[in-house]
């Protein structure tokens, strides 16, 4: 299995692109990761695609529509197919799995490791997944991925906004769902676990309120109390009512609220005092929490006349 922070490179090398593709990456307790990433290129290098065989699967979103595709697999021509925008495929990287490069395409690549699999059944004390219902040239309807992919995709174009509690997150409802999906794998239900302590709940809103940049991951707090991401997670959500990385944003949203109280402090400066990548960032989970712009807001806390503006 290669390191997830290398599948860039890998994807490169494989696509003949002229960069290695931006990759979010997740890491399990146990120090498996997990990689997303896009590809695109509209003048490809034609030709069969290289190899990225190893122990893992390539889930992929395709973006854009590939006429008369053909596949290959296991050092020889498979089947020709016709891939559609917004379907996902599956491929057993074990096989070898490859293509011929004629034409331009468009897609995002999740990495997923077989040990990451293994992982959350471990975890959730569940029998162990099997191989994944990999069937190679058939596309999916699967309207998760799609949302899970378009929400990764805007991270991957914008990686200041993608905190790590939310990468980590989305990297872990991805697992989860191509594992029920295509796994046939059936996790403990919540209603079966509780939440966190209150003694938890303290310590795990603490640590995420002394770091409102979210560069902590979700592995590092569930690690300070010996709970599998997952657990601490569904816990976390179970106590709060949020899960973590949307607790972070409302604690981001509060603290600027404070600063904005200040009339002299501007609002490019007090978005990133709180964490968010400019103004804009601040301005969109702004308005999204609050229901108006922080600059109105501002105003009204000020009792400021729009002619004073």
């Amino acid at each position: 299995m290669a390191l997830a922070g290398t599948f860039g490179q890998r994807v490169k090398r494989q696509l003949s692109l002229a960069d290695a593709p931006p990759s979010l990456i997740t890491r399990s307790r146990r120090g498996v990761d997990v990689a997303v990433t896009e590809t695109l290129n509209s003048e490809p290098v034609e030709g069969l695609s290289g190899s990225l065989a190893d122990d893992a699967y390539l889930v992929s979103l395709k973006l854009q529509d590939y006429p008369d595709c053909e596949l290959w697999e296991h050092g020889k021509c498979f089947t020709k197919t016709d891939v559609r925008a917004g379907t996902t495929y599956l491929y057993d990287l074990r096989h070898d799995p490859r293509f011929v490069i004629d034409k331009p395409f468009h897609s995002v690549h999740f990495y997923l490791p077989r040990l990451m699999l293994d992982g959350i059944a471990r975890e959730a004390r569940t029998p162990p997944i099997g191989d994944l219902a990999c069937r190679y040239g058939f596309g999916h309807d699967d309207e998760i991925m799609r949302h899970v992919g378009a929400l990764m995709l805007e991270g991957l174009r914008r990686p200041a906004e993608a905190n790590q509690l939310f990468i980590d997150h989305m990297m872990l409802a991805f697992t989860a769902h191509i594992a029920q999906t295509y796994g046939g794998w059936q996790r403990v239900a919540d209603a079966a676990r509780g939440g966190l302590s209150p003694w938890q709940v303290r310590r795990a809103c603490e640590r995420l309120d002394s770091d409102l940049g979210g560069t902590l991951s979700l592995q590092q707090i569930a690690a300070e109390f010996g709970l599998s991401v997952s657990h601490f997670s569904r816990a976390f959500r179970i106590s709060t009512g949020l899960p973590p990385h949307q607790w972070l944003l409302r604690q981001r949203v509060k603290a600027a609220k404070q600063l904005m109280t200040l009339r002299d402090v501007p609002l490019s400066e007090i978005a990133i005092s709180v964490g968010f990548a400019n103004q804009s960032h601040l301005t969109k989970v702004f308005s999204a929490q609050v229901g108006v712009s922080p600059a109105a807001w501002r105003r009204e806390a000020l009792g400021i006349r729009d002619s004073e503006t």
